[in-house]
């Protein structure tokens, strides 16, 4: 029994490291929104078999990262600039919201935990090169701990749910613009400095001024791709 539960939970550990590699690809833009994904090429890539790279897959079509379409297979997700558009317009609102509620709400601890999620973030090599700002999903995650210490549930599910994985493709993407990357952080901080302070007013108005320069440089970036 006890070697059954170990091999199990190994198994299961190998979808995982498979899944974050895969999650990473998209995030980063080494897999693009729209471009077809083949599980051969995958599987020798991460060398790994069939089995649990199909139930990675099968785990970021969850997450809304992949779409199978029949006789067509699997293509990482894309949004249209419209339903971008539409979408980073509510967000900006609800995560507005979300940061008034986490300075009137977030444990001290909480919050000191995000200014040092902050000073950690300040360290990544590509960040200080000024070419990107990469975040890891979840606790990891600037705006993730923001929602969820909101004290909020049904905001949190409402920013947590189907599109959030989809999102970090596009909020990663708007921080590879020349110069983005220290701005994002900059405002992070302002951000955090609000919530410091217990103003709620100040960092609504901090977060969305923040996604709203990030909205910005993702719909230049979205239209200067599509087609003429």
């Amino acid at each position: 029994m006890a070697g059954m539960l170990a091999e199990k939970v190994q198994a299961q550990s190998l979808v995982d490291v498979v899944a974050e590699r895969i999650e990473a690809a998209i995030v980063s833009g080494v897999l693009e929104p729209g471009s077809r994904v083949s599980e051969q090429a995958l599987a020798a890539q991460l060398g790994v078999s069939r089995g649990p790279l199909r139930e990675a897959i099968r785990r970021l079509e969850g997450r809304k990262l992949l779409e199978r379409t029949p006789n067509i297979g699997v293509r990482v997700a894309q949004l249209s600039l419209k339903d971008l558009q539409e979408i980073l317009t509510v967000r900006e609102a609800l995560e507005g919201m979300a940061a008034g509620l986490a300075a009137a709400h977030m444990p001290d601890a909480d919050i000191a935990a995000l200014r040092k999620l902050l000073a950690s973030h300040g360290k990544q090599k590509e960040l200080a090169d000024g070419t990107g700002y990469y975040q890891e999903s979840k606790d990891f995650d600037f705006h993730f701990r923001i929602v969820t210490g909101s004290g909020n549930t049904r905001l949190a599910e409402m920013l947590t749910g189907d599109l959030y994985y989809l999102l970090r493709v596009y909020r990663y993407k708007s921080s590879t613009k020349p110069g983005r990357a220290r701005e994002a952080l900059a405002e992070h901080e302002r951000i955090v400095a609000a919530i410091e302070k217990r103003d709620p007013a100040a960092a609504e108005a901090a977060m969305r001024d923040h996604l709203r320069h990030a909205r910005r440089f993702v719909e230049e970036q979205i239209a200067a791709e599509s087609p003429a």
